[in-house]
């Protein structure tokens, strides 16, 4: 009976991550049990202050109340990301999973150490919200902004392009100093991973592709969103491996959208479009190309691609992904050229 209880509830917080209509009723018709039943399981979580609801009946809206909420300011000058993780956000974690508190340490420390190096600001913010089920942290800078300041410094026509090399991984704008690994791996490493910075919005969630998105607002500088379940069974060592050669440590492995190599309103038809999917491949030994959203592709498109950059680096294994009928086609066709 304990057990059962403590499934029902898990379920009723985790429906009750986003607003969510009519939980009770939900939960019954889910459990096999009286709606009068699931709401007594719905009460004594708002009793216990995990959940809020207002409304009544079939309008009664349910959600998660944050445990913990705290934020922080701090100058970018001279500031230390182990001094913010140390002494603000790891005493805030304590009691999570050894693996879930390693991916924290990790992507918190590599997001302000971004802000630090990169962003050219003077103030950081970073704001930090736990539920009963996850947490959240915000990360902010008041820079450049980081897609601006990569098309600036990596000579690129459009800051989207910034989006796709951030994609791809190992991409930084100081190589001396940096990896370009950051990024790539805390995108991977949580199960919500969101940039923004200007009207610009880039996303990664877990078991999803890689998305980017125009929006109405101006976000000055940079704000990083970091989420993740406090019971996830991911570690950093399993995101590692997932780019990694067999029996090799090293970052040898990505995975490309390849729609985002078109700008707004474009097709994927020129070899001006394909050499900007395939720079810096050569520093993969695999890169799957993801044509997820990809409905067809041009024959100069796909020529340059497989055939000319593949004859150029055959070191380079290309391995397409969710292509469709008409996206495979051109794809034979290059390489029946070969």
């Amino acid at each position: 009976m304990r057990k059962k209880t403590s499934e029902i509830r898990n379920f009723i917080l985790r429906m009750c991550r986003n607003k969510a209509r009519n939980v009770a009723s939900e939960t019954a018709r889910h459990f096999g049990i009286s709606k009068q039943a699931a709401s007594r399981h719905l009460q004594a979580l708002e009793g216990d202050k995990l959940i809020i609801s207002t409304g009544k009946g079939n309008v009664k809206v349910s959600w998660l109340i944050p445990l913990v909420e705290k934020s922080w300011r701090f100058p970018l000058g001279g500031l230390r990301e182990d001094i913010v993780w140390l002494e603000n956000l790891a005493p805030l974690l304590t009691d999570l999973p050894e693996n879930v508190r390693d991916m924290w340490h990790y992507g918190v420390t590599e997001m302000v150490n971004n802000a630090i190096d990169h962003s050219e600001g003077t103030m950081l913010t970073v704001h930090f919200a736990r539920t009963a089920l996850d947490v959240e942290v915000w990360i902010n800078d008041d820079g450049e902004g980081i897609f601006h300041r990569i098309q600036r410094l990596g000579n690129l026509y459009d800051p989207r392009e910034a989006i796709l090399e951030l994609a791809k991984g190992k991409f930084t704008t100081d190589p001396a100093n940096h990896s370009g690994e950051g990024i790539f791996f805390t995108s991977r490493a949580f199960d919500s991973f969101v940039i923004m910075s200007r009207t610009l919005y880039f996303s990664h969630k877990a078991e999803q592709d890689d998305w980017l998105i125009d929006d109405d607002k101006d976000i000055p500088g940079t704000r990083v969103f970091l989420k993740l379940d406090n019971d996830s069974q991911r570690t950093l060592n399993s995101v590692y491996s997932q780019f990694a050669a067999p029996d090799e440590f090293t970052f040898s492995k990505t995975i490309v959208p390849v729609r985002l190599a078109r700008h707004e309103g474009e097709k994927l038809v020129s070899r001006s479009q394909a050499k900007r999917l395939v720079s810096r491949f050569e520093k993969f030994k695999t890169v799957v190309l993801d044509f997820t959203g990809v409905e067809e592709i041009g024959q100069a498109f796909a020529d340059e691609i497989f055939r000319v950059f593949a004859s150029s680096h055959p070191e380079v294994e290309l391995i397409p992904l969710h292509a469709t009928s008409g996206v495979q086609q051109m794809i034979v066709r290059a390489l029946a050229v070969r």
